[in-house]
């Protein structure tokens, strides 16, 4: 359903995230959140990795050529919402979402790739997706992250931990039926509201228990 139809009243107006995507499969996660959070009024700030990229072009026929905003309003972004929307590269490190100063109101890696988790896991700074997840985490803001592999080896696991106890949130993309969805979209977006939940951003993607 059309988050633009739900929110009319854009309840997240005043809001800034940061969204990461990164190359684990599940590019609909990130772009899921991306549409919704916009729609709803916030203020995103995405950045593409180039592994992203390049599952976004196989998963989701972004052509190879087509800018993240160009493919966003494509796959039906409002017009009215993608200027919200500021596209970065993972090179572009001096970009504001790599300062302290820089006030959002949370950040989720969506899919995260286990290369991403492990270096935020250990704090290697060496993009501007890692540097982000870093100075989210030191300025105790929500850092939902959301690993898309099966099944978990130990090393997986431990660096989850790490993260978790560094103050994350490990949001595994486990879709729920009880709202009997009825399309791919449906089911991605059980998870999507999740990641709005823990932002704490406002939606109505799906019915809640006992609706």
């Amino acid at each position: 359903m059309n988050a633009e139809k739900l929110h009319p009243e854009v309840p997240n107006k005043g809001k800034t995230y940061v969204v990461a995507v990164t190359g684990a499969s599940g590019s609909i996660y990130g772009v899921r959140l991306i549409k919704t959070l916009a729609e709803t009024g916030a203020r995103v700030l995405v950045i593409l990795s180039d592994a992203g990229r390049k599952v976004l072009i196989h998963e989701m026929s972004m052509a190879a050529d087509e800018t993240l905003l160009a493919f966003l309003l494509r796959y039906g972004v409002d017009k009215g919402a993608i200027y919200r929307v500021e596209t970065f590269s993972q090179e572009e490190i001096a970009s504001a979402p790599a300062s302290g100063s820089f006030v959002h109101n949370g950040m989720a890696v969506v899919p995260c790739s286990m290369k991403t988790l492990a270096a935020i896991a250990g704090g290697y700074a060496d993009n501007l997706i890692t540097r982000s997840c870093d100075v989210t985490l030191k300025e105790r803001r929500p850092l939902i992250l959301v690993p898309r592999e099966t099944p978990f080896s130990v090393i997986h696991l431990e660096n989850m931990t790490r993260a978790a106890g560094a103050g994350a949130v490990i949001l595994p993309p486990c879709p729920s039926f009880y709202s009997f969805p009825k399309t791919v979209t449906d089911v991605a977006d059980t998870v999507v509201a999740r990641i709005m939940d823990h932002l704490g951003a406002e939606h109505r993607l799906t019915l809640r228990w006992g609706e």
